[in-house]
């Protein structure tokens, strides 16, 4: 049969439509409908450096979410610099794994109890957690925090103990003390009947038996999540969802990451939003709704009620605000979020280096970067001084706004930082109200009278003291939070590095009294140049310095510590006077002690009420508040006619 012949211009719009059908199938939105697959949403929650994210690593890997040849980084879920270089957790983040046609939303969560914000709106978002305990060290402060949020919110969590292949391994006593804390924090009988798993992490293999088998990998807990957790719950109802976690994206503007309540969104939708108290915070439309399927989001056209996912589109909305249909006139309920107990103040650089290594010096930068740095860390709040050129930053401790410091001098911020003060409150007969912690401190049994002196001297209240295996102890203090301000750096020293200390807010208590501050003066330079070797070398009988030779310096600055409880200025700019005569044994090489390391969190929990840390993009330096030696005099006689 002969063939038939096609007109050219057919041809080319044949070859055009294919062409356009294929660009429309690679190009466009997953659509991945929600409701035919089973759905499960889920937290992992843990005390700091007890393997939650290498869990996670282990979860997806295992799940299939990467390629077999697919180089994925240690830890991926640590995706934020600091993290990685710090080894915890800061910011929430989600993810997903899929599991017998079963998608797993999980979302790791950050395990410090200054970051505890985060966590408090997570579990507004899953139905249920996989508790991770250390296998010797057992339920630590954090993981006694979240818990005791989970139960609160109803979630029956797993238990898994992780690192079970530790040589220094309890995990018979770590299963009753788990099981202690849970009935310490009033569990029901429901939540008490939790399931058990022991397994490593790193090694990625769970099991019901602490002897394994380890062949099965991280199945049997993927079939225990199957199992014990329940599908999320669907309200009937339009669109709903609550902001639970906030990012800024170049490209998309605002992103927020929530789990939708009831209805469903589409893309391009219109919606409002809704603040916690009902009132209208704007109306608009979502550009973008984007699923979390591994590691990476994926745009989709259409999200169900029950998912997990990241919306864009909308300018003003935040955490804790709830997004729904324009018909939708009630507010969802949020959770609670702890107030803050830690203030500092944020000021504008004045000091005469200012300027000349970062490029973000003015009031008005650092307002607005603070501001942004408020509206997605609701343990966070700011406010402005009177002359609008400093701002009182609070949060829950000092390394949540260390970090925030660390992440604005890396983005090029230059300010000054006052020390760390507690947040006050009244009470109801009019007194003086201040945050009490209880502390868990870990230390060699030889170690622990020290211990026990140096918080006592901080007004703490011992409540429990008992070995914790290995020739340790564990100490439990109720403290004040002032009184913890700068005794990490002073702890490891008593201890030879060999404590850990971990802090949890407990409760306001009544004003304990003054507590005692530090002992020694500092050495103030009196001249602004570069720093001298010679002259460095001729001081060292004064204190140890904190500068190395050859630093720029000014007037006001602090260059060493000194060995008397005065504060005194000298010279470190005065060099060698040169002469034509030459001695033998006179003409020797400065050799100089080494200075001490000041890091961002030791200078801001070194430094008294009348200094200041000056942060640059590439110097950390200490001063004085008052550069000029008159003005701090003039100072010094008001504050002591003052407290007369």
């Amino acid at each position: 049969m002969p063939r038939q012949s096609v007109p050219l211009s057919q041809l080319r719009k044949n070859l055009y439509e294919r062409a356009n059908e294929i660009g429309r199938h690679r190009f466009a939105p997953l659509n991945l409908p929600s409701e035919t697959m089973n759905l499960r949403n889920i937290a992992i929650i843990a005390h700091v450096d007890h393997g939650k994210t290498t869990l996670v690593d282990q979860l997806l890997k295992q799940s299939g979410s990467f390629r077999e040849n697919q180089r994925v980084a240690e830890r991926a879920m640590d995706s934020n610099d600091l993290e990685k270089e710090r080894g915890i957790t800061i910011l929430a983040k989600a993810t997903s794994v899929d599991w017998k046609d079963t998608r797993i939303n999980i979302v790791d969560t950050p395990g410090h109890a200054d970051f505890g914000g985060e966590v408090e709106r997570i579990l507004s978002m899953v139905d249920s957690a996989i508790v991770l305990v250390d296998a010797a060290e057992g339920p630590m402060p954090q993981t006694k925090f979240v818990v005791g949020k989970a139960l609160k919110v109803g979630l029956r969590p797993i238990v898994v103990i992780n690192k079970i292949d530790r040589p220094d391994a309890r995990h018979v006593e770590v299963v009753n003390e788990v099981f202690d804390l849970f009935a310490a924090l009033d569990a029901t009988d429901e939540q008490l009947d939790f399931p058990i798993l022991y397994g490593s992490g790193r090694d990625g293999w769970v099991s019901e038996n602490p002897e394994g088998p380890k062949d099965q990998g991280l199945a049997p807990l993927f079939d225990l999540v199957l199992k014990h957790v329940p599908a999320p719950t669907v309200h009937p109802g339009p669109f709903r969802m609550i902001g639970t976690i906030l990012e800024a994206n170049p490209f998309l503007g605002r992103i927020i990451t929530g789990r939708i309540e009831s209805g469903s969104l589409k893309s391009n939708q219109a919606v409002k939003v809704l603040h916690h108290d009902g009132s209208l915070l704007e109306t608009g439309r979502v550009s973008k709704i984007l699923a979390f399927r591994g590691l990476e989001r994926q745009p989709i056209e259409d999200a169900q009620a029950g998912d997990i996912v990241a919306i864009a589109g909308l300018s003003k909305g935040t955490v804790a605000d709830t997004f729904c249909d324009p018909s939708v006139t009630e507010p969802l309920h949020a959770q609670p979020i702890d107030p803050p107990t830690v203030t500092m103040s944020f000021l504008v650089n004045d000091s005469p280096l200012a300027g000349t290594e970062g490029d973000k010096v003015t009031s008005r930068v650092i307002r607005d970067r603070l501001l942004r740095e408020a509206e997605g860390n609701v343990a966070l709040k700011i406010e402005e001084s009177a002359d609008k050129d400093s701002f009182f930053v609070s949060g829950r401790g000092e390394l949540q706004l260390a970090v925030l410091i660390e992440t604005m001098r890396r983005e090029g911020f230059e300010l000054a930082v006052s020390r760390p003060r507690v947040v006050m409150q009244k009470g109801e007969n009019g007194e003086l109200l201040e945050p009490v912690e209880e502390v868990v401190i870990d230390v060699d049994e030889e170690h622990a009278g020290v211990v026990v002196q140096k918080m006592s001297e901080r007004k703490a209240e011992m409540i429990e003291l008992r070995p914790s295996g290995g020739n340790r102890q564990r100490l439990v203090f109720h403290a004040p939070t002032r009184g913890l301000i700068g005794y990490q750096s002073e702890l490891l020293t008593d201890t030879r590095g060999t404590a850990v200390m971990n802090r949890l807010f407990n409760s306001y208590q009544p004003y304990k009294g003054e507590l005692p501050g530090r002992t020694n003066g500092v050495l103030i330079s009196n001249e602004q140049g570069e720093s001298v070797a010679y002259a460095m070398w001729n001081l060292e009988d004064r204190g140890p310095m904190v500068i190395d030779p050859g630093v720029k310096v000014y007037q006001g600055m602090i260059i060493g510590i000194h060995s008397r409880d005065n504060d005194l200025e000298v010279n470190v700019l005065k060099g060698k006077k040169l002469t034509n005569i030459r001695a033998a044994g006179k003409d020797e090489a400065v050799k100089l002690t080494p200075p001490i390391r000041m890091t961002l969190e030791r200078a801001l929990a070194w430094i008294q009420d009348d200094e200041l840390v000056e942060v640059t993009p590439k110097t950390i330096r200490l001063r004085k508040l008052y550069l000029d030696p008159n003005e701090r005099k003039r100072f010094e006689k008001t504050r002591v006619s003052g407290a007369a």
